[in-house]
């Protein structure tokens, strides 16, 4: 058993290190992300008469369908300003803060990423994240359209990332209902 769970760590790694070579010169840090982009919680919204409720929910987990987003949304903005690049590593959320970070676990296949959500979505019924393409590639589920995944907000790393954008000690609330 323990093969097993060191030859699926060798395989992240591999992939890690792979998207790492593939994206070359033309990624974006995260510089020049926060130049374009902001932190925001945001307020609630509606969209198909559904309600959504944005909050900061640092214990936050969910396991449902993921789906991905492409070539429609390639450079535009995303709900946080940033500039929506399919070829990086990102992630729409209906209501976590932007951006924040999230580990995203394939229960298909076992491969796991640390994603930065920058964006709002997906409105698609019954699914719980929207990811980018080169992150279905790397989850395994491009070809499939759709993967069965657990979703988890990693508190330190996004409590570090609003810091960078200035928020000094983001306080989980509720948003008032309207």
């Amino acid at each position: 058993m323990a093969v097993f769970f060191l030859a699926g760590c060798a395989e992240t790694q591999l992939i890690v290190s792979t998207a790492k070579r593939l994206s070359g010169s033309t990624e974006t840090t995260d510089s020049d992300r926060r130049t374009a982009g902001r932190y925001k919680i945001g307020s609630p919204y509606k969209i198909d008469d559904i309600w959504y409720y944005p909050k900061l929910d640092y214990a936050y987990s969910q396991t449902g369908i993921a789906s991905w987003y492409g070539s429609k949304f390639h450079g535009r903005r995303t709900a946080n300003g940033e500039i929506f690049d399919m070829n990086l590593i990102s992630a729409a959320h209906r209501t976590l803060p932007l951006p924040s970070i999230v580990r995203v676990t394939n229960l298909n296949n076992g491969r796991s990423l640390k994603v930065r959500v920058n964006d709002r979505g997906p409105y698609a019924r019954g699914r719980i994240i929207d990811l980018s393409r080169r992150t279905a590639q790397l989850l395994g589920f491009e070809q499939a359209g759709t993967a069965t995944v657990q979703v988890s907000l990693l508190a330190p790393e996004s409590r570090q990332l609003a810091a960078s954008y200035g928020v000094v000690d983001a306080v989980e609330n509720e948003p008032p209902r309207p």
